[in-house]
């Protein structure tokens, strides 16, 4: 009974059944490993393929996947072609547990490459409603792979899924007084698509969707000459690539480097964006600061 009391004062109650044995689960990336850390509790152990500050997209399975998935009961990966090493992974792995596709249920966006082809824009969680559809994704796997826990993993969802609402109100609101003309962003890739069609900020990048291509010279070009048209302010870096591309940019444009955003992956624990929430507060902070009208 004393112990009871316990676990329900540190708000461990509903998970006291995994405290011996949690449920091991392996999530692809560190925003995806967040996500399911804040559902799950101490219900579940979280092991990430990609961690903080990793770039998803050019990741090269390491013989340690391999372990880690053969004693995995549930894998949260994000789809959209976001994860192309996966297959291969799970299948050299003989991974037999359970499977959540993150963003089974979004509509995607899509977009034209430079050679005209249309590709699957996968960085879904970059607009929060879009999250939300992860956080019940990957609860209703929890729950399938963890029946015992199902009731206890749903009352923590609902939860997180409001503080996820009250982050997309709070970034509206932070937006509101930037006049259209000025909703202007570069970055070095293009992964705030999604984040741009919510809130009505249009993101330039000289690369694509992926991080995978180098862009060609003439793309490269063509951007700078609508920076300088449109005076786009500021250019930022995002943490998983290499500020290089950002640094060129800001160098033949004459517009400022605006600072480290947070794109495909995580800061480290104790750095500005190490929650999905917190990336999403810092992303807007420095975006609202580089857009906001001179003075």
């Amino acid at each position: 009974m004393r112990r009871r009391i316990f676990l329900a004062a540190l708000g461990l109650a509903p998970f006291a059944a995994h405290a011996a044995a949690p449920l091991r689960v392996v999530a692809s990336f560190s925003i995806l490993a967040d996500m399911v850390r804040q559902i799950g509790g101490p219900g579940v152990a979280v092991d990430t393929l990609v961690g903080p500050d990793g770039d998803v997209h050019v990741y090269d399975p390491r013989p340690k996947d391999l372990r880690t998935l053969m004693a995995a009961g549930l894998l949260v990966r994000n789809g959209l072609g976001l994860e192309g090493w996966m297959d291969r992974l799970t299948g050299a792995a003989g991974f037999k547990g359970k499977v959540v596709v993150a963003a089974d249920k979004i509509n995607p966006r899509t977009m034209r490459d430079e050679g005209g082809a249309i590709a699957v824009d996968p960085h879904a969680w970059q607009d929060p409603r879009n999250a939300i559809l992860y956080v019940q994704a990957i609860t209703e796997g929890l729950a399938a792979a963890d029946p015992a826990n199902a009731d206890a993993y749903r009352e923590t969802a609902a939860r997180y899924a409001a503080r996820i609402a009250e982050a997309d109100a709070w970034i509206e609101t932070k937006l509101a007084p930037i006049p259209a003309a000025q909703r202007r962003i570069i970055t070095t890739h293009d992964a705030f698509g999604y984040y741009g069609a919510r809130y009505g900020v249009e993101f330039l990048s000289a690369e694509g969707i992926s991080t995978e291509f180098e862009p060609s010279a003439k793309a490269i070009a063509a951007l700078v000459r609508q920076i300088k048209r449109e005076k786009v302010r500021a250019v930022f870096i995002e943490n998983m690539t290499s500020p290089r591309m950002a640094q060129m940019l800001a160098r033949e444009t004459g517009a400022v480097l605006g600072g480290t955003v947070y794109s495909d992956a995580l800061s480290p624990a104790g750095g500005p964006a190490s929650t999905y929430l917190d990336m999403l507060r810092y992303n807007t902070f420095l975006f609202a600061a580089a857009m906001r009208p001179a003075l």
